[in-house]
């Protein structure tokens, strides 16, 4: 019998297009300054809410839902920004602010769903819980410089071609889904160890 293998309780799910416009590259950053500004400011209040969080476990041994529901809202709404700034498409991503574990679905090329631990949390491993992401943030340091690198070679590729490389696409894409599960971590909405994969 073959074990079935249990996804992490935070998924990206991305449905490329098959071109994007050359210009994209060059000035997808600039149209994505409102939702950059936006992505700003709830970075800060899901910072300040984790801080919240790790108290809240430790005392009480329960994450609260509308904290839960607000970092699943930032990490979505982080997940649209970043691939619309990074030109791997062109609709521009809505301004939504739904909290919902499970994605509203507003967004056709983009899905975010988050299954918080709000029960029986392991207070031992939130009380350590940045220590023990040590090596996952070493690791994920790495991956980013790389995909530096990627989003330099593709910026050229999609400048005189249109397309995305799809082993670069897929690396990025794969670099996105490793930062959600990261921040799932960190933001105490799981205790469940990320791996260490871009899939």
């Amino acid at each position: 019998m073959k074990d079935v293998v249990r996804p992490y309780p935070a998924t990206l799910a991305f449905d490329p297009p098959e071109r994007v416009a050359n210009w994209r590259p060059l000035v997808n950053w600039l149209l994505a300054i409102p939702h950059l500004v936006v992505v700003g400011a709830l970075r800060y209040v899901s910072e300040v809410l984790g801080v919240l969080s790790w108290f809240i476990i430790l005392f009480t041994g329960r994450l609260p839902a509308g904290i839960a529901n607000f970092q699943v809202m930032y990490m979505r709404y982080y997940a649209r920004t970043g691939l619309f700034a990074g030109w791997l498409r062109e609709e521009y991503p809505p301004f939504d602010f739904t909290m919902t574990p499970t994605d509203p679905g507003n967004d056709p090329r983009v899905r975010v769903d988050v299954v918080p631990q709000l029960e029986g949390r392991n207070r031992l491993t939130v009380a350590f819980r940045l220590i023990l992401a040590i090596p996952q943030l070493v690791a994920f340091a790495v991956v980013a410089i790389a995909n530096f690198v990627v989003l330099l070679v593709a910026f050229f590729a999609v400048l005189f071609t249109g397309r995305w490389p799809a082993g670069l696409r897929e690396f990025t894409v794969g670099f996105m889904r490793w930062f959600l599960r990261l921040e799932a971590y960190l933001f105490l909405l799981t205790d469940e160890y990320p791996p260490f994969t871009l899939k």
